[in-house]
């Protein structure tokens, strides 16, 4: 009897140890999501109309497809017999299933899938205040408070002013006030891009010699993550891109922040990294303002140490990471510009960072 029970908890042991590696490998698929991109979780005025066509063609296509499979499911039940039994091919009969589930109903789908998607572009680029399409010349008129240029991969994002003082560059982590309209200007410098946040609208494509335009609109505070959705080279899927929206007097203080120059280091270890940075090739690549490090090949990092994400929003921006990404930046995102640099001593990596760290 003994050896019975103990049979028994092994075999519920094993189920339960079956079921929780049945959780696990179904939790892990969606260990991603938090990053997850989504038309249906609408935070903009454009993107909810967006997602109302999204949740149409969903719905119609699980009702056709439940249809479809109950129809499937009654001829397999009903067909009884041999061949033998039953009219031959090519006998009559059967015309009107095929004009109406093979053509009539297809066409009336689509047909409205179609019209609607009209509409929906005809409310491109400005959706959200005040509707239409501008004309060409209007566009060009426009002034953008942001452009943002795509590259190969990571996005350059600028914030326009008629004053130069008022003007500032960062990289990767778009900020935008809630509830007010943002012109963007997208541009590319290399290949084709596109511009998407699900969240916030649709897609623009950055067209080579071809600026486009795109007026984006947030409903409510909040994170929203956006991606290149046009094949642009090895490195696409990891071109990413956060969107932060902001009450308008959160924002306006986080503009201040980034029109000052990069923060002076007053540790020690701050204060030995930025002679790292300016003696090291770093400085050739990236802008520090208020520094001599000029460069415009690789992103501003001029306050690099306020922002969420490094390496165009796929890693976080803490010390490990960001000491991984300086000595082996082609380990994690291959073919990127940024050459591996391991000629730094463990002090100066650690120094070199710490100035990163508190530009704020």
């Amino acid at each position: 009897m003994r050896g019975l029970h103990r049979s028994r908890r092994t075999i519920r042991g094993g189920r339960a140890g079956a079921m929780s590696l049945m959780l696990a490998a179904c939790a892990l698929p969606l260990a991603g999501c938090k990053l997850a991109q989504s038309t249906y979780n609408a935070h903009g005025p454009a993107a909810a109309h967006i997602a109302t066509l999204a949740w149409f063609m969903t719905i119609l296509f699980l009702v056709i497809t439940a249809i479809m499979w109950i129809l499937i499911g009654y001829a397999f039940y009903r067909r009884r017999g041999s061949l033998e039994t039953h009219e031959p091919i090519d006998s009559s009969g059967g015309e009107g299933w095929i004009a109406i589930g093979g053509f009539a109903i297809p066409v009336v789908v689509l047909t409205i899938i179609f019209i609607w998607g009209l509409m929906l572009l005809g409310r491109y680029p400005i959706h959200g205040v005040g509707g239409g399409m501008p004309s060409a010349k209007a566009m060009m008129a426009m002034k953008p408070k942001i452009r943002i240029i795509g590259h190969q991969w990571w996005w350059e994002i600028q914030y326009l002013s008629d004053d130069p003082s008022q003007s500032f560059t960062t990289a990767n982590e778009l900020h935008i006030p809630v509830g007010q309209p943002v012109s963007i200007e997208v541009e590319t410098a290399d290949v084709m891009h596109s511009f998407w946040i699900p969240a916030l609208h649709g897609k623009v494509d950055l067209v080579p010699s071809q600026p486009n335009y795109i007026r984006i609109v947030a409903s409510q505070p909040g994170e929203y993550h956006g991606q290149c959705a046009e094949f642009c080279g090895d490195e696409h899927a990891r071109m990413l891109l956060l969107a932060i929206a902001q009450p308008p007097a959160a924002y306006q203080a986080w503009k201040q922040a980034q029109l000052q120059p990069g923060h002076e280091p007053t540790t020690p270890e701050a204060i030995e990294g930025k002679q790292v940075f300016l003696g090291s090739p770093c400085a050739m690549c990236h802008t520090v303002r208020g520094t001599r490090a000029l460069g415009h090949v690789a992103p501003d990092l001029t306050h690099i140490g306020s922002r969420k994400m490094i390496a165009s929003d796929v890693y976080p921006n803490n010390n490990a990471y960001l000491m991984a990404w300086i000595t082996h930046a082609q380990s994690l995102k291959p073919d990127c510009l940024m050459p591996n640099l391991t000629q730094f001593s463990g002090t100066q990596l650690q120094d070199l960072v710490a100035y990163l760290r508190q530009l704020q």
